[in-house]
């Protein structure tokens, strides 16, 4: 299956291959198949990917959410405030995940060993079982260089480092987290040339929360970059849609993002209407593939979407389910 899925190359195609993983997780997910009976939906009624039901994303917080009988060879869990429930993704098959995002990341920026990789991540990285940490440290060790690697709180030999290969016209990927780049850029300005500054979102406690638009213009400004790149990925997929500015993001072939009526939630709206962020993942066909995320944003007519906010204290409206 998953051969096919990450050769998907057209809507037609990806349409074939999102029905037929619905059927599989219909009648293997146990979990799954009780939410579409609950709201009276079967593979009989399924003709096009938006009548296809999207589990909510809080199931994964109180469910083994498995489409296999497979023993789970990785368990990433969802970053929370300190005493809350987080989600658990059991992954059982983690060659599926690891070319997701290495097919994901050649898609939109080409081969990794192009790239020195400096990662900001220290919110992920002083807890256990984060699946960003996990894709993050493969794509250090696949860039082949030397150079690459981790920091924590050691920001003053990021920045030499940083002004080092910037001198050397070595390509950068810096990638981290938006508090902890912020925190960056107040210690050192930055006039960049030859760095991809991507950030994973989320502020996690530690700063007050920014819309879009003021925390890019800070990191630009900071940087010394025109853009600022965004990865969309969470625990519970097993791929990520990037932006390469605007906060506008695009996604590989295999995922597909909707949104549906904020108000009634098994409704999926027409394009360019804000709602709730539905995603398709069909690279997560051995957990759920149909995800309603507690994100709110917007898709485009071409299939790019972008994020503007999250429902209320993560409340699915319209959805009474959560009770299952």
């Amino acid at each position: 299956m998953h051969k096919a899925i990450f050769n998907i190359q057209s809507t037609e195609e990806f349409k074939e291959a999102a029905l037929q993983v619905f059927k599989h997780q219909f009648k293997n997910n146990k979990v799954y198949r009780s939410f579409c009976d609950l709201i009276n939906v079967h593979p009989s009624d399924v003709h096009k990917v938006a009548e296809i039901p999207f589990l909510p994303i809080q199931f994964f917080k109180s469910k083994k959410v498995v489409s296999t009988t497979d023993e789970a060879q990785e368990i990433f869990t969802s970053s929370g405030t300190t005493g809350s429930i987080t989600g658990k993704h059991f992954v059982t098959d983690m060659e599926v995940y690891k070319e997701s995002y290495l097919k994901g990341f050649h898609h939109f920026y080409g081969n990794i060993e192009d790239y020195t990789v400096l990662a900001l991540l220290p919110n992920y990285l002083e807890r256990k079982g984060s699946s960003l940490v996990y894709m993050v440290e493969d794509l250090i060790v696949k860039s082949k260089n030397p150079e690459s690697g981790f920091y924590l709180h050691n920001l003053e030999e990021l920045a030499q480092k940083l002004l080092k290969l910037e001198q050397k016209g070595q390509k950068v990927l810096l990638i981290g987290v938006s508090f902890a780049l912020l925190d960056f850029i107040e210690m050192q300005q930055f006039d960049l040339k030859n760095t991809v500054i991507m950030e994973t979102g989320g502020m996690k406690g530690r700063r007050k929360e920014l819309v879009r638009a003021e925390l890019h213009s800070l990191l630009q400004n900071g940087f010394g970059v025109d853009i600022i790149h965004s990865e969309y990925g969470m625990t519970e997929l097993l791929s990520q849609a990037y932006s390469k500015g605007n906060g506008v993001f695009t996604t590989p072939p295999w995922m597909q993002v909707l949104t549906r009526d904020p108000e009634d939630a098994l409704t999926i709206q027409t394009t360019g209407k804000n709602g709730g962020i539905n995603v398709i993942d069909l690279a997560n066909f051995n957990s759920c593939a149909f995800i309603a995320t507690q994100d709110l944003g917007r898709v485009f007519p071409d299939g790019t979407f972008e994020i503007i906010g999250r429902f209320d204290h993560s409340d699915i409206r319209g959805c009474n389910l959560m009770v299952l």
